[in-house]
């Protein structure tokens, strides 16, 4: 029997353990490098993480909870029936829920007791009744801060509840609406029979058909917005009060732009009936015009209650009458 040389198997062993070391060492890399991953979603009051949303919106249940949310895409959506809920994230516009809806309605359906929005981004919500919103209100009250609506049929959609409050505060809406279904338009902001709807410090742009803010709410409180029309497709209202409304549209920046499904006004009030008195609307200290280059006759206020006399001391660019009644 021939004997292989000692240097070349010595040479052979340190090779093999030494594949063998490596081996061994990146298997438990691997496995660590999963364990240390934190899961997405974290209920503050607990600690407690988890790999699904819906899990921990469940644990907190019908208590006040607040779930931290990691930055990343995230495509999953929760329906919330119980409880106060506070979703927050991590970093502000870092957690992005990208198109991913349930019950066909939006990326988080709300009917619990509250819920509170702050720092995320939803986009790409569409369902096949054209109603696809990042958020859907059916119960209970609503805050949304710093969050960012994109690319959808629709930013948030609200069912009726006169006990309910909506506030949005330093959001923006882009590229919404539509009015491809055969149920009616999607709007930016659109919601039912609120007790009131409070929207300030935010930006509208971009829209893509039916209004920026429809709201039915018994009383509205819409200041220091911007509506930017100039790159619209379709649009129509930049703000619609279909019902009448009390309180104030006031100190916003509106610009209309060219491709309008509807130009005959800015802020349509009572257009469907005067279900809600309009007696103490007050449309005060805004800014008004025409994107450069279109030229063409509006209102700025069109006011089919005839109970408004409310609107004074606003900036009106040429082409616009300040108020009229129809």
């Amino acid at each position: 029997m021939t004997l292989a040389c000692p240097q070349a198997t010595r040479r052979h062993l340190r090779a093999t353990l030494a594949i063998a070391a490596m081996a061994v060492i990146a298997i438990p890399a691997a496995a660590l490098l999963a364990q240390d991953r934190p899961a997405p979603y974290r209920v503050l009051e607990t600690g407690q993480s988890f790999d699904r949303l819906q899990d921990a919106v469940d644990a907190i249940g019908d208590a006040r909870g607040t779930i931290a949310i990691a930055p990343g895409r995230h495509e999953q959506c929760v329906v919330q029936t119980a409880g106060t809920i506070s979703y927050l994230a991590s970093d502000i516009g870092s957690a992005v829920f990208d198109g991913v809806t349930c019950e066909g309605k939006a990326a988080l359906v709300l009917r619990g007791r509250g819920a509170e929005i702050s720092g995320l981004v939803f986009e790409n919500m569409r369902v096949p009744d054209f109603n696809g919103a990042g958020i859907r209100l059916e119960t209970g009250n609503l805050t949304v801060a710093e969050s960012w609506f994109r690319d959808s049929q629709q930013g948030i959609l609200t069912a009726s509840d006169s006990s309910a409050q909506l506030i949005i505060d330093r959001s923006t809406f882009t590229r919404l609406g539509t009015c491809e279904g055969a149920g009616g338009c999607a709007h930016s902001v659109y919601t039912g029979d609120l007790g009131q709807v409070r929207i300030t410090n935010s930006r509208f742009e971009q829209g893509r058909g039916g209004h920026y803010v429809k709201s039915r709410a018994a009383q509205v409180a819409i200041a220091a917005n911007s509506f930017d029309d100039a790159a619209g497709r379709a649009t129509n209202y930049m703000i619609d009060l279909p019902g009448g409304a009390s309180g104030q549209i006031s100190n916003n920046w509106f610009v209309q732009g060219q491709d309008k499904e509807n130009y005959s006004a800015f802020i349509a009030v009572a257009a469907e009936g005067g279900g809600n008195n309009s007696s103490d609307l007050r449309v005060v200290g805004n800014d008004a015009r025409l994107a450069p280059g279109v030229e063409r006759n509006t209102v700025f206020v069109a006011d089919w209650s005839g109970q408004m006399g409310g609107v004074d001391e606003n900036r009106l660019g040429r082409g616009l009458t300040p108020y009229e009644v129809r």
